[in-house]
């Protein structure tokens, strides 16, 4: 099937330039007769110049352009552009020689039907080379502008699949991290053979079917982020028990807003973790301000400024995710003291 294909290609091709060329002979036949009169000896005479002007555009269209002037390759192109045209100048000029000769049964009488100058002649020949080089390299510019399109939708798709791919190795790095936090605190609890402890496994389901099959997707909405935000709490109240404090509001916040899942909780989850109790009180405030385009998060906890402290991997992944998701929308900034440690985050919304 594909040597068929190819074989009709070539074949296909071939009766192309043929007919091609036959308009070009009677092209010549009717602009080199004396006042374009069409005679039989114009005709032969026209013959007689075919065939340079077959070769001279055949070296242009398959040699010159594709192999030195779309490389680029100023100077071989013009060097041999040159060399063409004074070969092909002197095939026009022999081709004209023994084209009269045999006309005249090589005794030169002159040709009443051909009157038309050398210089004519030529130019009625270069001008068949320019435009078919012209077209030649019209056809080369528009390959090369597709074949660089499907480059560059290939590089884009590419860089689409690492991000992705990305993203998702971040998230397996918020998952443990979360989870091992919270089972942790479910431990402590199953020891004690609280009370408690059906409910923190419930709020823990809650935030499992968050994290295993909502936050795959592109978007949720805030509400969601946010009331996941308060199961987490709610956890971690049972841990503290009355060493917390937690401040609360997002009462700005409408059910239409859709972002990015999981952009959030670490930030809650880093103040637990490295937060630290003062006067008998871990104080934690957090605050949503939203508005149609833009949401502004904002958390502060209690803080101990040591050398030592560390932010841990979930504020350190939530930056790459940011920088993935949201570049250059958004604004993320971290204050310390000795005292509080604050972080300030400035979404825009992506709208549809």
């Amino acid at each position: 099937m594909a040597n068929y294909k190819s074989t009709y290609q070539r074949v296909r091709q071939v009766l192309l330039h043929s007919f091609f060329w036959v308009l070009v002979l009677l092209f010549f036949w009717f602009m080199f007769g004396a006042d374009n009169t069409l005679d039989s000896n114009v005709l032969l005479f026209s013959l007689f110049m075919m065939p340079v002007t077959v070769a001279t555009t055949y070296v242009s269209i398959y040699k010159l352009i594709p192999d030195y002037l779309i490389p680029k390759r100023y100077i071989q192109f013009t060097v041999y552009s040159v060399y063409t045209l004074i070969i092909s100048v002197f095939a026009v000029f022999l081709s004209g020689f023994f084209a009269m000769a045999y006309l005249t049964n090589f005794t030169f009488g002159k040709l009443q039907s051909i009157s038309r100058s050398a210089l004519y002649i030529m130019i009625c020949i270069y001008l068949v080379v320019i435009i078919v080089s012209a077209f030649k390299l019209l056809k080369l510019n528009l390959k090369q502008s597709k074949t660089n399109a499907q480059l560059e939708a290939k590089i884009l798709e590419a860089q689409l699949k690492l991000k992705e791919q990305e993203l998702s190795y971040l998230k397996m790095q918020i998952h443990p991290h979360f989870l091992f936090n919270t089972l942790n605190t479910l431990y402590g609890f199953a020891l004690k053979k609280s009370e408690s402890t059906p409910e923190m496994i419930l709020k823990l389901s809650n935030l499992l079917d968050y994290l295993l099959y909502q936050v795959d997707k592109p978007s949720v909405l805030l509400t969601d982020e946010i009331h996941h935000i308060k199961d987490y709490i709610a956890l971690e109240k049972m841990r503290f028990n009355k060493t917390l404090n937690v401040a609360f509001n997002a009462d700005s916040c409408t059910k239409t807003i859709t972002l990015a899942p999981m952009l959030f909780l670490p930030f809650v989850e880093n103040s637990f973790k490295h937060g630290k109790i003062r006067d008998g009180i871990l104080d934690i405030t957090i605050n949503f301000e939203c508005t149609e385009n833009s949401v502004n998060f904002g958390i502060t906890n209690t803080h101990e400024n040591t050398d030592t402290n560390k932010t841990g991997i979930g504020l350190e992944n939530i930056k790459k995710r940011l920088e993935l998701l949201y570049k250059d929308q958004y604004d993320l900034q971290i204050f310390e003291t000795e005292t509080n440690f604050e972080v300030q985050l400035k979404l825009k919304l992506k709208h549809e």
